[in-house]
């Protein structure tokens, strides 16, 4: 955990800050001097960030904690002063797997040439981004290179650096310096991973370790430098989730960076781009995209859970593909935003990747593809009182109304080593999604649980059924079963689904190998467990306080037909049961976090009348921010919204706005703010007002565009955003 280091002087404002009301924090004087903008004092816990590879612009100005300025070219000093100078802190990130890393490729770094280690499929393709610009096979002196202009970042004074993307393609392990670095690990002859299934494995164990690797070497340098300095750099790895890069055929370090030194959290790449990859359900392929978000960013969650580490989510108001039409774009983030928020533990968020595409971009206006036009006016309002609202996210008061919780299915990095030829898991990611999704489906926030952190302390505690299953992945040690045995005889409820069908059960591992002799790593978890040659199937076995359900299909097989999911849900059932839980399905998810409710309405779900919520309530999704007394979670809805009825404090104070809207005095007859948001788009102030205001200013000049309701003791005020900051003044 990084150390709080403030002022004793600055610390009763800091409290303020964190535990009044949005916007109820004092605004205080940037300590750059040359810079006209002030801080927030809550900015030190950097709740929000966005990433640039540009300068300062206007339209990239999104009034984060962090600016995450991307590159470690030469221009990344003068780039990160820009930045600084509008009152931002400072993270540097780069990509670890490809960049603008001719130096190295060509031998200009150490008069090695590296042109070898670009990444390479069976029919000698380089595989790259255009141009010479390659994915790595990282060999011994890759993380080095990286080093030095990671150097750059440091002496221009990075608070962190975030190393981007890990990343080998499955369809690679053909270039020459992978077969170098195949005959120093196994201490064999280089084979080609489509020859076998164990070759394929094998391949998938040595990807795995390389970027590692590669980036312990990064970490290793900056823990250095640390000690030199006396300063605090941390280090975060920005990566897709498991679940994406198992269904995209990529090779990632993942839980694994959980025990590398120096390694101080994830930020969570989950956007639309990765969730609306079709995965099949009862039987029918297409996307889910909230479905598929609420579990990928669950499984970024478990990566740190017990661990100390911090993850950050990050949300993309558009997406790397620029074909689709604003209406997509809208719809979709909405939805895995909503999805993000969904897991009350994480409440840092990036909230842009590269905003200047954002709002600069030009986009199709609707789908067929007609003129493109830049964001429409209402979105930009709509991103910006989202993104102002989650830095108001670390809610202690929480509260579920869903299905039944403390279910998880566990998964395994391995999920990534089995995805290639000759014989790859099943398309879908059936073996992971088969028992998910009708859970999801049917209201229960279920969890991905990361099958090799559950060696660390309580990392299993509030999960009371677990499900699991060895086909499409394998434990990678035995250390994982005997916490897991544990776990079982102190209540749990383990529903194993597996027939034991996977070829893969044949590649040489530790239940294999070493004196052991087990056909399958399960043969060796029961046997733990206590059980026999001989396992009923389909029912519930007793074990110490809790037991073992045993269903003998493969999870790929329940995504082909409604009975598949059913099953599922019947012997979900059955375990929540037995483990004492009280049994509920819905057709919506919902979660209470403080002031804010986050619903989402389930498109295939169970069927029962949509659930109402009654009171006033904000759709923070609601450009006007107009108040709602009634709202229906119907399927495929989602909501952000704010609850006035806990928001209100009964004084004049600051509720959403479009813009970032600092508190500066207030007296009982006025109240100042310093406003600022993303250059020509418009803004929009919510407060509440006890009293209707006698006149409202910007910058001294009288303001008409204001609403007051006496009913709602609500002030609603539009003006136009600017990225320089301007004062606001309501008076009474």
């Amino acid at each position: 955990m990084k150390k709080l280091s403030v002022h004793f002087n600055f610390l009763g404002t800091l409290l303020f800050a964190l535990t009044a009301p949005l916007g109820a924090g004092a605004a205080t004087p940037a300590t750059n001097n040359a810079s006209p903008f002030v801080s927030d004092p809550g900015q030190v816990l950097e709740r929000t960030s966005f990433q640039t590879g540009k300068p300062w612009t206007p339209q990239g100005d999104l009034r984060s904690d962090v600016a995450i300025v991307y590159g470690i070219d030469t221009n990344l000093p003068a780039r990160i002063e820009t930045w600084r100078e509008h009152g931002y802190r400072i993270h540097v990130m780069t990509g670890v797997a490809w960049g603008e890393y001719q130096d190295y490729l060509y031998g200009r770094f150490d008069g090695i040439n590296h042109e070898d280690e670009a990444q390479t499929d069976r029919n000698g393709h380089k595989i790259g981004h255009g141009g010479d610009v390659y994915y790595m096979s990282p060999g011994t002196n890759y993380g080095k290179f990286l080093c030095v202009g990671v150097q750059r970042a440091l002496d221009a004074g990075a608070e962190a650096i975030d190393l981007e993307e890990p990343e080998f393609w499955d369809r690679a392990g053909y270039e020459e310096g992978f077969k170098r670095e195949w005959k120093d690990y196994y201490h064999e002859d280089w084979q080609p991973p489509d020859s076998s299934v164990d070759a394929r494995w094998r391949a998938g164990m040595l990807k795995y370790y390389l970027y590692r690797r590669a980036l312990q070497q990064v970490f290793d340098y900056v823990q250095a430098y640390n000690q030199r300095t006396g300063k605090d750099v941390r280090c975060h790895v920005a990566t897709h989730s498991l679940l994406n890069y198992a269904q995209w055929c990529i090779v990632s370090p993942e839980s694994s960076l959980a025990r590398v030194k120096g390694c101080d959290g994830y930020i969570a790449q989950v956007w639309t781009g990765t969730s609306r990859e079709p995965n099949r359900y009862e039987g029918e392929a297409k996307s889910h995209t909230f479905e598929t978000a609420f579990l990928e960013y669950g499984a970024m969650q478990n990566l740190v859970r017990a661990t100390g580490r911090q993850v950050w989510y990050l949300n993309d108001p558009v997406e790397d593909n620029p074909n689709h039409d604003w209406n997509d774009y809208r719809s979709n983030w909405e939805s895995t935003l909503t999805a993000s928020l969904f897991q009350p533990e994480v409440f840092k968020y990036e909230v842009a990747p590269w905003p200047e595409r954002v709002f600069g971009g030009h986009y199709p206006q609707s789908a067929p593809p007609a003129e493109r036009k830049s964001i429409p006016p209402a979105y930009a309002t709509e991103l910006q009182t989202v993104f102002n609202a989650l830095n108001n996210m670390n809610q202690p008061r929480v509260k579920w109304d869903c299905g039944t919780t403390d279910i998880g299915v566990m998964v395994s990095d391995s999920l990534m080593f089995q995805r290639g030829q000759p014989t790859p898991s099943d398309p879908w990611l059936g073996n992971f999604y088969g028992l998910a999704m009708p859970l999801v489906m049917h209201g229960l926030p279920v969890a991905p649980v990361q099958l090799e952190n559950d060696t660390i302390p309580h990392f299993l505690d509030g999960f009371h059924v677990l499900f699991l299953s060895y086909d499409g992945q394998k434990p990678l040690t035995p250390d994982v079963h005997p916490p897991l045995v544990d776990w079982v005889k102190h209540g749990g409820v383990l529903v194993f689904c597996d027939e034991d069908a996977d070829p893969y059960l044949k590649v040489r591992e530790w239940w294999n190998s070493d004196g052991n002799h087990y056909a399958t790593p399960r043969e060796q978890l029961f046997q733990l467990l206590g059980l026999g040659q001989t396992v009923a199937t389909n029912r519930f076995i007793p074990i110490g306080k809790g037991g073992l359900i045993w269903l003998p299909d493969r999870p790929a097989n329940l995504t082909t037909s409604a009975a598949g999911a059913e099953l599922v849900v019947a012997t979900a059932k059955l375990a929540a049961q037995k483990a004492g839980l009280k049994w509920r399905e819905t057709n919506y998810l919902l979660l209470r976090r403080g002031p804010y409710i986050i619903a989402s309405g389930l498109d295939e779900s169970i069927p029962a009348k949509p659930r109402e919520l009654h009171g006033s309530f904000i759709n923070l999704f609601d450009a006007e921010l107009r108040v709602l007394n009634h709202v229906s979670i119907v399927p495929g809805s989602r909501w952000f919204l704010l609850d006035l009825n806990a928001a209100r404090t009964g004084k004049t104070h600051l509720l959403a706005s479009a813009c970032k809207a600092l508190l500066e005095k207030q007296t009982k007859d006025q109240i100042d703010f310093t406003a600022e948001g993303v250059g020509n788009t418009p803004a929009i102030m919510l407060l509440e007002s006890p009293q209707a205001p006698r006149t409202v200013t910007l910058d001294g000049a009288k303001l008409t565009n204001f609403e007051y309701s006496a009913q709602e003791h609500l002030l609603w005020i539009h003006f136009s955003n600017d990225a320089a900051p301007h004062k606001l003044v309501v008076q009474y």
